[in-house]
């Protein structure tokens, strides 16, 4: 069972906890993460690049030349895919590059990313991220002082304004809830900052 420190905000040790092996002890499965990553970043596309076949490019509806007696190959269109500013072959068109991955896979996933952190003691719990206002300042201390890296990934327990949107205005950190996070959030980011009261609701969900 790993067993891992909890800081306050200010860096100090306050106590330690035992996290449940089932969500942060398993062997990282790292085919079952790439299969997660990929499908994350599938998911994100829009799919929304679109050109002109040779149907729907303006003009062209004049023959440009008589079909025989020129000299020139038979032309019917000016705006056929041989001609400058012709329509474009196989067009990409609008499409949607969304699928969905097992649910199984999807927790084994997210699991191995959660136990990857634990094992490359990148994993940082936090006691709690108190904040009665909007201060990106109070936040970026608290990271400095806990030692957390550039791009860190912060998961709070419930939805506190204070704390997301003061999270939102610091460069390669972002916040997460426990019914938001995800395997591709938890790789990307260099350390992972576990708000304490977190960590039970993610054993409770996965465990």
């Amino acid at each position: 069972m790993p067993n891992v420190s909890v800081v306050d905000m200010a860096g100090k040790k306050v106590g330690k906890i035992d996290l449940s092996d089932a969500v942060f002890g398993i062997e990282p499965n790292a085919v079952v993460m790439h299969m997660a990553v990929v499908n994350f970043l599938a998911n994100q596309r829009q799919g929304t690049q679109s050109t002109l076949t040779r149907t729907e490019v303006s003009g062209g509806g004049k023959k440009p030349w008589r079909q025989k007696g020129t000299g020139h190959a038979r032309q019917g269109s000016t705006r056929a895919p041989q001609w400058r500013h012709g329509g474009i072959v196989h067009a990409p068109k609008p499409r949607d590059y969304s699928y969905s991955l097992n649910k199984k896979v999807r927790q084994l996933a997210l699991k191995s990313a959660l136990s990857d952190k634990v094992l490359t003691n990148n994993l940082i719990v936090l006691d709690e991220l108190k904040l009665e206002a909007y201060k990106t300042k109070t936040v970026v201390d608290c990271l400095k002082a806990i030692g957390a890296a550039k791009k860190t990934l912060i998961v709070l327990e419930d939805n506190n304004a204070f704390a997301v949107k003061s999270i939102a205005n610091i460069a390669g950190t972002k916040a997460a809830q426990v019914n938001t996070v995800n395997t591709y959030d938890i790789i990307n980011a260099d350390t992972l900052v576990i708000v304490k009261g977190a960590v039970a609701k993610l054993e409770e969900v996965y465990a």
